[in-house]
C-alpha cells in the first residue's frame, strides 16, 4: 500500500502517479500518448483523479493499461488529507442563470444557449470547437437557407407517416443520433442519454468510438429501455457503431469483431481524419491549461501539445495522427469482410468523385460529412455535396442509399436533404446540447421537437408520405452557384470512370 504522502511525491512528467477509484497508478509512460495532451494528466499527478476520470472515461478503460501500471491500493490513514486535484474555473460547470424551464425550449437552437450558459469551458471549446476558421462550420449552417421549398397545395394531408428504413432499422422518422465524442463531459449519464432517447423514439443511435460510456454499456441501456418501455414505439431503436480505423489493422478487426458481438447492427466507418483537424478553441484551451500547470517552465512555442505519432512501419511520426493515417480503398474489401452480414457505411464523403467511388467500393450506404466543421475548414457542406452528386453523377443515388449531416437545425432542413435523395438525416451537435442541460429529457425534447417539425412540413408541402418528396419540390438555383464549375468536375469524373 501507498501513503497519501508518498503519491503526492511522484507529482512531475519524470515521474506521474495519480489515484483513481483508491488504486494507485504509475501513468508516467502515457503522458506523451493522451489524446488530450499532457496538461491533461499532468494537472492531476500526486494528486486525485477518480471524480475526473470516471466522468471522461468508460468502464474498461483501466484495464486497457499495462498491468505493472497499477502500483496497488492506496493507504488512508488517520488525519490524512486527501490531495485531491484542484479544480479550475476551466474544468468545472459554470453556475448556470435561471435554466429555462424544458417546456418553454422551441427549437434546437434554444438548447445550445442553454449548454453555451451551463457547460464548464473546456466542455463548450471541445463541443464547439470546429477547424480554423470556422469557415465549413458556418457554411454547413448557411447552406441550408439557399435551397426554397416548392409546396403543392389541396391535397388531403389529414394523415401522414415518417417512417424510413435507416441503416437497416424501421425508424419511426427519418432522422438518426450522429456519432458524437466523450457526452459525459455534458451530463453524468453521457451516453447513456442518447441510446434511452434511442429507444423510446425508435431510431437509430451511432454511438462513437470515443464514447465516454463503454459501448458494452450503451448496447445494454437500449436492451434495458426495451424492457422498461415493452412496445412503446415498434422496434425500439436500433445501435450502430462509428468506427475510426486504429493503426494497426489486427487492432481494428478486434474493434470491429466486439461491435459485432455487441449487438452493433451497422458499421460506420469513418474516412475524413487520416489527421485530425486544427480546432483552436479546443487547442487553446490545452495549450491555457500547459501554461498554468507549467508556467515559465515552457520553452519556446513547441507543438502546443499537438501530437506527432507514427504508422506501423512507417518512417515518420504524422501530426495529429491519432488514428490511421495509411487508410485507402483497397482496405474496403477487408473491413467489408471482418463486419459480415449488415449495413456498412463510408462517412465522411465530400464530393460527387468520391460518393462514385465508394457506389462501387461494395459498402451499402455513403455518410455525407465534413465532420461538423472540425476538419477540414473550407470544406463544402454536405448538403452541396449532395447537390452535386444530384447534378454531375445522379446515378450514385440508386446504387446506395446516402446519409448526411452538418448544420441540421430545423424539421426543414430534413425535407430539404430528402428530397434530394438523402435517405435519412444525423444530427450531433443539438443532441450534446439537449443533454448537456437537460439529461435524457432534453433530448427526448430535441427529438420530439425535430418530429414535429418534419410533420408540420410535410402536410405544409402536401405530402402524406416521405417517399413523395423529390427534386420538384426544392429550388436549388441558389446553392448551384456556389458549386465547382461543370467543366473540372465533369472532367475528374471522366478520369474515375477511366480508372
Amino acid at each position: 500500500m501507498y501513503t497519501l504522502k508518498e503519491v503526492a511525491q511522484h507529482n512531475s512528467r519524470q515521474s506521474c502517479w495519480v489515484i483513481i477509484n483508491s488504486q494507485v497508478y504509475d501513468v508516467t509512460s502515457f503522458i506523451d500518448e493522451h489524446p488530450g495532451g499532457p496538461a491533461a494528466i499532468l494537472q492531476y499527478a500526486g494528486k486525485n483523479a477518480t471524480a475526473v476520470f470516471n466522468a471522461t472515461h468508460p468502464e474498461g478503460t483501466l484495464e486497457e493499461l499495462p498491468k505493472k501500471s497499477n502500483l496497488g491500493p492506496v493507504k488512508f490513514v488517520p488525519g490524512d488529507r486527501q490531495p485531491n486535484a484542484k479544480t479550475t474555473p476551466s474544468t468545472s460547470a459554470k453556475e448556470p442563470n435561471a435554466t429555462p424551464h424544458l417546456h418553454t425550449i422551441q427549437n434546437l437552437t434554444d438548447f445550445e444557449a442553454v449548454a453555451k450558459d451551463t457547460l464548464a469551458p473546456n466542455a463548450w471549446a471541445y463541443y464547439s470547437s470546429a477547424a480554423d476558421s470556422l469557415h465549413s462550420l458556418h457554411r454547413n449552417l448557411a447552406d441550408w437557407s439557399k435551397l426554397t421549398l416548392r409546396p403543392r397545395v389541396l391535397r388531403n394531408v389529414s394523415r401522414v407517416s415518417l417512417r424510413r428504413n435507416i441503416m437497416g432499422h424501421a425508424s419511426s422518422i427519418p432522422v438518426f443520433i450522429a456519432p458524437t465524442a466523450r457526452a459525459k463531459l455534458g451530463h453524468r449519464d453521457g451516453e447513456l442519454c442518447l441510446a434511452r432517447a434511442a429507444a423510446r423514439h425508435n431510431i437509430v443511435y451511432a454511438a462513437s468510438s470515443y464514447s465516454s460510456i463503454s459501448h458494452a454499456a450503451i448496447a445494454e441501456e437500449i436492451r434495458r429501455e426495451r424492457v422498461v418501455n415493452p412496445g412503446a414505439r415498434v422496434g425500439q431503436g436500433a445501435l450502430a457503431f462509428q468506427l475510426y480505423l486504429p493503426h494497426d489493422k489486427e487492432a481494428g478487426r478486434g474493434v470491429i469483431g466486439t461491435a459485432r458481438s455487441l449487438g452493433y447492427a451497422a458499421l460506420v466507418v469513418t474516412v475524413d481524419t487520416p489527421v485530425l483537424g486544427k480546432r483552436e478553441a479546443d487547442e487553446r484551451f490545452k495549450a491555457e491549461l500547459e501554461v498554468e500547470i507549467y508556467g515559465g517552465q515552457l520553452e519556446g512555442e513547441g507543438e502546443g501539445g499537438v501530437r506527432r505519432l507514427a504508422e506501423p512501419g512507417g518512417d515518420e511520426p504524422v501530426l495529429r495522427g491519432y488514428h490511421s493515417s495509411a487508410l485507402e480503398w483497397d482496405d474496403i474489401p477487408w473491413i467489408r469482410e471482418a463486419w459480415g452480414p449488415g449495413p456498412l457505411i463510408m462517412k465522411g464523403i465530400q464530393t460527387a468523385e468520391d460518393a462514385l467511388r465508394a457506389a462501387d467500393a461494395g459498402v451499402d450506404a455513403i455518410y455525407l460529412s465534413n465532420h461538423g466543421g472540425r476538419q477540414l475548414d473550407y470544406a463544402p457542406s454536405s448538403i452541396s455535396t449532395l447537390l452535386e452528386i444530384n447534378i454531375f453523377c445522379p446515378e450514385v443515388l440508386g446504387k446506395v442509399e446516402v446519409y448526411l449531416d452538418g448544420g441540421v437545425r430545423r424539421g426543414t432542413d430534413v425535407i430539404k436533404a430528402l428530397c434530394l435523395g438523402a435517405t435519412g438525416v444525423g444530427l450531433g451537435r443539438p443532441f450534446l446540447y439537449a443533454l448537456s442541460g437537460y439529461g435524457t429529457e432534453g433530448v427526448d425534447k430535441a427529438l420530439q421537437i425535430l418530429s414535429d417539425e418534419i410533420e408540420t412540413s410535410m402536410r405544409l408541402m402536401g405530402v402524406v408520405d416521405l417517399s413523395e418528396l423529390d427534386n420538384s419540390f426544392v429550388n436549388t438555383a441558389e446553392l448551384e452557384r456556389d458549386l465547382v464549375s461543370a467543366r473540372s468536375l465533369q472532367a475528374s469524373l471522366r478520369t474515375h470512370h477511366k480508372l
